[in-house]
């Protein structure tokens, strides 16, 4: 069973994972690793959800404000032995939730032609292709997206 939990950027959990998914990405990323981490910094990440399997932290995301009430999802990884579970749906959810529960209007990201796994997520999940934003702009590795909420509607 996946338990979430919602903290900050100082989860020593969290910040385990990010470690993780830095290794990843440097990998994946070959020598354009050092652009993308220049907007991958922690500071002003107050928004983490972390997710774990029997005690064990097994992925994470992050959100943090984009533009007034648009926030940006960040740090969003999953162990890969866990891959193929929904836990990145789950935490894609929750931080969904959440942002909805904080009156947002959207949720925005970016991420890379090389993480094919991802673009299905978002895809799969509602979230739908937009121009390049802000230092992505240009960059033909890059693939932006962009989620409107809406707060639930109740029927009486």
């Amino acid at each position: 069973m996946i338990t979430l939990i919602k903290t900050d950027a100082k989860h020593r959990d969290f910040l385990h994972m990010v470690n993780l998914l830095n290794q990843d990405l440097a990998v994946r990323n070959g020598e354009d690793h050092e652009f993308y981490m220049q907007f991958n910094g922690l500071e002003d990440i107050d928004h983490v959800v972390l997710a774990y399997s029997d005690g064990k932290v097994v992925g994470c995301g992050a959100m943090k404000e984009f533009e007034e009430r648009i926030f940006e999802v960040k740090r969003m990884y999953v162990l890969q032995d866990q891959r193929g579970k929904g836990i990145a749906t789950k935490v894609l959810q929750e931080l969904e939730e959440w942002g909805v529960a904080m009156n947002l209007k959207a949720l925005v990201l970016e991420t890379g032609l090389m993480l094919p796994e991802a673009i299905g997520l978002y895809e799969k999940y509602g979230f739908d292709k937009t121009p390049n934003y802000g230092q992505y702009i240009g960059n033909e590795d890059s693939v932006c997206f962009r989620k409107e909420l809406k707060a639930p509607s109740y029927e009486s």
